[in-house]
């Protein structure tokens, strides 16, 4: 029989989308009161992979993934995936989002993101709150699936998150967690 351990603890990322560039750092500035400090942000592109989001935020919304300084339990996850509908709601206007805040957990396997949604791959976590297994490190990179966001699939992303991944790493050898 199996032992019941603590998990490690992960590497808080989101993916977000947002509307106009103006909304930027009021955004940050909401996610940085809920979960700490970044330790890491891409430079804001415009998001070019699909057009899902184009009707309802006007226009081609704006990517750029945040990383979190502070490492959290796991178990969180659904509960921040609340959290940040709560934001959407907040930020929201006329019925539409001008923000998508995609959070996820970034560990030494794999990055999972948090979704409403349910499909076949996706497990449910806890009040409504499903968890996609989304890139998986093996052979020394991130490996994605069929059903993994366009965005996520690219090499350019796949190469920040095997980044954020090494800096993770350190961070866990530095608290003595490794």
């Amino acid at each position: 029989m199996g032992r019941e351990q603590g998990f490690l603890p992960h590497r808080l990322v989101m993916g977000v989308l947002v509307s106009q560039q103006e909304m930027i750092p009021l955004v940050i500035e909401h996610l940085v009161v809920c979960y700490g400090p970044l330790l890491d942000s891409t430079e804001p592109k415009p998001f070019t992979y699909t057009d899902y989001y184009d009707d309802e935020m006007g226009g081609k919304p704006l990517r750029f993934y945040l990383s979190f300084a502070h490492l959290i339990d796991p178990s969180r996850l659904s509960a921040i995936k609340r959290e940040t509908n709560a934001l959407e709601v907040e930020f929201s206007e006329h019925g539409g989002r001008r923000v998508n805040l995609d959070p996820g957990l970034l560990s030494l396997a794999n990055l999972v993101l948090a979704t409403t949604k349910n499909r076949a791959h996706r497990i449910p976590l806890v009040d409504g709150i499903y968890v996609e297994l989304t890139l998986l490190y093996a052979e020394k990179q991130f490996q994605s699936f069929s059903w993994t966001y366009a965005d996520y699939k690219s090499e350019e992303v796949k190469l920040l998150f095997a980044s954020w991944r090494e800096r993770y790493r350190t961070q866990l050898k530095q608290e003595s967690l490794l």
